[in-house]
């Protein structure tokens, strides 16, 4: 086309920008939050609101008005704590995190029906490379790709407009101010109905997702600041060997296996259907069937049960502010050694000696990064052959972790069939997830069994004695419920009943002057991690202030110790 000059001459006409077929929009900083804010709510919190809104009925208009106030009113109170961190420069990053995170959390939350506190977020943050790989598996990647990834990425495609300083701040504070009001009157209207749910229903909150992952992380956070790097205080500062010591002629070899993951539920000495504890049935040992743990994961009981405090007196803050009944043990004159064939003992053997032997090169027991629980049996012959004192060895299995079991036994231990061989529990059945984890069992009752051969075949050089209890139970599906770590308040007994079982060599038996048919007899009271502590020191005759005779199982048993003059006037 051409246009005519003011000169009479032809000149081409000035050609104009082809428009895009699209555009990338143009949002304010504030509106992408707030997107982001209900994409959220809405597509990883189906465990939140499945339980918020249990019970009530889909076709009244309550229902649905409740439902409305709590999306607004968390609505605004995530969009009122995001808007005090999201510039033009952060607001994607940080979004696109909490975008994937919450896509993996809502997977794991609603797979295996899990409640996300600070406890199962230490767990998570424990896990060991070898670990995390059984809990990745294939079936979570579509939903992670979809919520999370896909999400995120969409997240960098829009612009984002500017303003100034002055009038970005201003324009800030009215969406905060807008936002805190809204989710204030959104709760006001339901104040009554929500009352109840955060009254009745207090993990309710664990379940909302992302603010249960950022209220853990801060909490841990914020527990560890309390705990700055230094020495554990110190307990039993007193403890030396009681009277009972004096004139023997062998030491003693006590070895303490921590079980892993091993509800009470499923051991046959307990009265379960399935013959799952053959070796032990054999062995002349003294099971306690209702035994309680501390805690419902390893990262809860592990430092709670080596402690003075217990659960009856839980206190994070002391149980990992203090050392543990090894670290008496240790003052008292006993060798104590570590060995462990999982994530480590958190804590609890602090300065002590220790061994990892989860990655040990022992081809017939190790494979694909994990060892058959038999290696910690590995090398025991020569500790207790060039020990020449008093030994305490501490077993720390891999056991029944899950959710691989099938990893966990040798194929000679698949007796119950079909067992499910995948780490994705939603492709095996109950049966086969149950038959899985019994097998694990078996494996576990060979375990201990074989640890009591080796006591009963060192007798000529030691007065040896064992006690097994596991950390925490298991959930195989109950109540559309696995694997563990549900907030104690609120955890099923399959989760905190666990097997507790002693076996005394006839040598320690009399040197310690303990009667087992007493202890037998007295086997079928209420037992508990809390009488880990002081059953250890009672049994073993240390003297200690830290003491408490009413929770040690053998006491009942045995002559009342002799107290030196210059010793403890009592046991506390």
């Amino acid at each position: 086309m051409m246009n005519l000059s003011a000169a009479g001459a032809l000149t081409p006409a000035p050609v104009l920008p082809s428009k895009p077929w699209f555009q990338r929009p143009s949002l304010q900083v504030e509106t992408l939050v707030l997107l982001c804010v209900g994409f959220l709510l809405l597509s990883g919190n189906g465990p939140f609101w499945r339980a918020a809104l249990a019970g009530r009925g889909w076709e009244l208009v309550a229902t649905w008005g409740f439902a409305a106030a709590l999306f607004a009113a968390f609505s605004a109170f995530y969009f009122a704590f995001l808007a005090l961190l999201a510039t033009r420069l952060t607001v994607r990053p940080l979004l696109s995190l909490l975008v994937v995170c919450t896509a993996f959390a809502a997977w794991y939350m609603d797979h295996y029906a899990i409640y996300l506190d600070r406890a199962m977020l230490r767990n998570v943050l424990a896990t060991n490379v070898n670990e995390a790989r059984e809990l990745f598996v294939w079936g979570m990647v579509p939903r992670v790709l979809l919520l999370g990834v896909l999400p995120a990425a969409l997240i960098w495609w829009p612009r984002l407009k500017q303003r100034s300083l002055g009038r970005a701040l201003a324009v800030r504070l009215g969406w905060i101010a807008v936002a805190l009001a809204l989710g204030a009157a959104s709760l006001l209207l339901v104040f009554a109905d929500f009352a109840s749910l955060m009254r009745n229903h207090k993990e309710v909150r664990y379940l909302l997702t992302p603010g249960n992952v950022v209220a853990a992380l801060a909490g841990n956070a914020l527990g560890g600041a309390q705990r700055p790097s230094q020495p554990r205080l110190p307990v039993g500062e007193d403890a030396r060997l009681g009277a009972s010591w004096s004139g023997r002629t062998r030491p003693v070899m006590f070895v303490l296996i921590v079980g892993e993951t091993a509800r009470a539920q499923n051991f046959s000495l307990n009265g379960y259907a399935r013959q799952t504890n053959p070796q032990l049935a054999r062995q002349d040992v003294i099971n306690f069937p209702h035994a309680t743990a501390c805690g419902t994961s390893t990262e809860v009981s592990l430092p709670c049960m080596f402690s003075p405090y217990g659960r009856v007196h839980y206190d994070e803050e002391k149980i990992r502010g203090h050392e543990s009944v090894l670290h008496v043990l240790a003052r008292a004159g006993f060798k104590v050694l570590w060995r462990d064939n999982q994530s480590g003992c958190k804590g609890v053997c602090e300065g002590l000696p220790a061994e990892q032997l989860d990655d040990a090169k022992v081809e017939a027991l190790c494979a694909e990064g994990h060892c058959l629980d038999e290696v910690l049996l590995q090398g025991m012959e020569g500790i207790a052959r060039d020990n020449k004192g008093n030994l305490l060895v501490v077993m720390h299995q891999l056991g029944s972790h899950g959710p691989a079991y099938f990893k966990r036994y040798p194929a000679v231990f698949r007796q119950f069939s079909p067992a499910c061989q995948n780490e994705d529990l939603s492709t095996c059945t109950t049966a086969e997830i149950v038959n899985a984890y019994d097998n694990s069992l078996l494996y576990t009752d060979f375990f201990v069994s074989k640890v009591i051969d080796f006591l009963a075949g060192a007798q000529q050089q030691y007065d040896t004695a064992m006690l097994y209890v596991s950390d925490h139970g298991e959930s195989l599906g109950e109540g559309g419920l696995y694997l563990h770590g549900m907030p104690y308040p609120i955890a099923p007994a399959v989760q905190t009943q666990v097997p507790f079982v002693m076996w005394l060599s006839p040598g320690f038996r009399r040197s310690f002057k303990i009667d087992q048919d007493c202890l037998r007899s007295n086997a079928g009271a209420a037992v508990s991690h809390d009488n880990l502590f002081h059953s250890l020191l009672g049994v073993l005759d240390v003297q200690t202030q830290a003491y408490d005779k009413s929770r040690d199982l053998f006491a009942p048993c045995r002559p009342a110790p002799v107290v030196a003059l210059n010793g403890p006037e009592k046991a506390h």
